[in-house]
């Protein structure tokens, strides 16, 4: 049964999916069998990986939506080695028309189970809100991923997202787990990005992770390319961030809330 992991902020911009790519690209390169799931109506998972949206006949939009159209009629092969399944601004429908569907939140699980026991990992790239295709995400995850952008302004917001996780887990996953608090966009250099980081494990403790990945312009050239961090440039300090985070997480055993993929 795949391990699955919902990658989630409410807030944009923080490296979600840079995050899933990556850390993705890196659980294939240990061998691992990894779906990544794009529950982001922006479609920013979909097109880092060279889909072209409006050339999709079938997405998660149909999935969720549709009961002639189960997950493997849509999964895609990508050039990171892991399977996609795609998703376009269509998935915005999806948002309103679940919320009158008996057992809304529990959708995106059902329509997962076909398929988890092709796979080690499923990640889930969310979208940066904690609406219902977030909800969906985390009642199917198992643990849940949380990149938090080096900056003051990133830290708002954590409280919010923690107590969803609490309500999720209290109320229809009783097995969710935080995986940890990944610092993005981390610039060593300035003072900023140094207390950032330091303010997040002095009110979260372990439950931040001991890896930041660091800010650089390769991560945005690597979407034009469609290809990871990993492979676009695998000696760089972002895909050596990534691949100990890949070891950690297959290292690991399944974090309990408050647990951290690795040390301090």
């Amino acid at each position: 049964m795949a391990r699955t992991i919902a990658v989630a902020n409410q807030k944009g911009g923080v490296g979600k999916t840079t995050t899933v790519v990556s850390l993705g690209a890196g659980l294939a390169e240990l061998g691992a069998r990894v779906l990544l799931v794009d529950m982001d109506p922006q479609g920013a998972l979909s097109l880092a990986l060279g889909v072209r949206l409006a050339e999709m006949r079938a997405t998660m939009y149909d999935v969720l939506r549709e009961e002639k159209t189960p997950i493997t009629d849509i999964l895609l092969p990508t050039p990171i080695g892991c399977d996609l399944a795609p998703s376009n601004i269509n998935l915005a429908g999806a948002e309103l028309e679940l919320v009158s569907e008996p057992g809304r939140e529990f959708v995106l699980k059902s329509k997962l189970s076909p398929v988890t026991a092709r796979y080690d990992y499923v990640l889930i790239d969310c979208p940066p809100s904690l609406g219902l295709l977030t909800l969906n995400a985390l009642t199917a995850a198992s643990e849940v991923l949380i990149p938090v952008q080096s900056q003051y302004l990133a830290l708002r917001g954590m409280e919010l997202l923690l107590a969803t996780i609490a309500k999720v887990k209290d109320r229809l996953n009783p097995g969710l787990g935080v995986l940890g608090m990944l610092p993005t966009f981390f610039d060593g250099r300035t003072r900023h990005a140094r207390e950032v980081v330091e303010e997040l494990r002095r009110l979260y403790g372990e439950m931040v992770v001991g890896i930041t990945v660091p800010t650089t312009i390769k991560f945005a050239d690597t979407s034009t390319a469609a290809e990871s961090i990993l492979s676009f440039s695998s000696s760089s300090p972002g895909a050596q961030a990534y691949r100990q985070l890949a070891k950690e997480v297959r290292d690991g055993e399944k974090a309990e809330r408050g647990s951290a993929v690795g040390p301090r």
